[in-house]
């Protein structure tokens, strides 16, 4: 588990804990890459792509382990569509079309899941979906990155692959949004984005928690961080409609419940979260 979330979300690791896992923190001391870099920072706060490399040190060096890489890769991107075209099937129902899609996104697979279905459309059926993918001010891999070859994995272990990147040795700031902070973006999601097939846009912490608190009080739901990226956009969509006076039909991924972030909801209700 990277360091940072290891110590912003201690109720994950106590859920896993529950279930009989042993949970460490990134960079450990149980991989010689994360030894090196203990060695030169004791206080590092760690990263994805750190992780990644110390779950692949701990698989090759551990007989009869396997290691299954999810997120950035194209086939999860794909696996995920299942959520897009269950959305599809939804709108059906509902008697709308969407005008803007819009999903967050740090690896790529949960906007992909939503959004490639409908990308489908645009191309095959000549529909007009935007489809927006929303990171964070901190880690911008699409809307500040390179589009390169580099690695998944900080200690560059893993295949190169073709996709919008910060740097495979970047490390982000301790946003609570631990999901997307990943140095860069699915390859597949890459690509569409060179070819401006899918917009992106970036939005600061304080901002997204803003976004997240209003969705709660309206809704009943508390959102995971990663998640109000999403739900930050979809308000300013709204806005912007009301403003221009158009009908704008806004579809946005709600990825998942914070329950297990509520001591970043509490340092945003006291004044002490960072605006990263």
């Amino acid at each position: 588990m990277v360091k940072v979330s290891y110590d912003q979300k201690p109720y994950r690791k106590i859920l896993m804990q529950t279930w009989g896992a042993t949970v460490y923190p990134s960079p450990s001391e149980n991989t010689e890459f994360g030894r090196k870099l203990l060695s030169e920072n004791r206080d590092h706060p760690g990263s994805l792509g750190i992780a990644i490399s110390e779950a692949l040190q701990d698989t090759v060096g551990t007989p009869g382990t396997k290691y299954a890489l999810g997120s950035v890769l194209n086939h999860v991107c794909l696996h995920q569509t299942v959520i897009g075209q269950e959305a599809i099937k939804q709108m059906e129902l509902a008697g709308e079309e969407p005008d803007v899609v819009i999903g967050c996104a740090g690896g790529g697979s949960n906007f992909a899941g939503i959004a490639f279905p409908f990308l489908r459309r645009n191309l095959h059926d000549n529909k007009k979906h935007r489809l927006l993918a929303v990171e964070p001010a901190s880690c911008p891999s699409l809307t500040r990155g390179e589009f390169r070859y580099d690695f998944g994995d900080t200690a560059m272990m893993t295949p190169l692959m073709k996709m919008y990147t910060l740097g495979h040795d970047f490390v982000p700031p301790s946003i609570h949004a631990g999901g997307l902070r990943y140095h860069g973006m699915a390859p597949s999601v890459s690509h569409f984005h060179k070819l401006g097939l899918i917009e992106s846009k970036a939005y600061p912490q304080q901002t997204v928690f803003d976004a997240a608190v209003q969705f709660a009080k309206t809704e009943g739901v508390i959102p995971a961080p990663e998640s109000a990226h999403a739900i930050r956009a979809a308000i300013d969509e709204a806005i912007e409609a009301r403003e221009q006076k158009h009908k704008r039909v806004i579809l946005f991924n709600l990825s998942g419940h914070g329950f297990m972030d509520m001591t970043a909801y509490e340092s945003h209700l006291a004044g002490r979260l960072g605006n990263e």
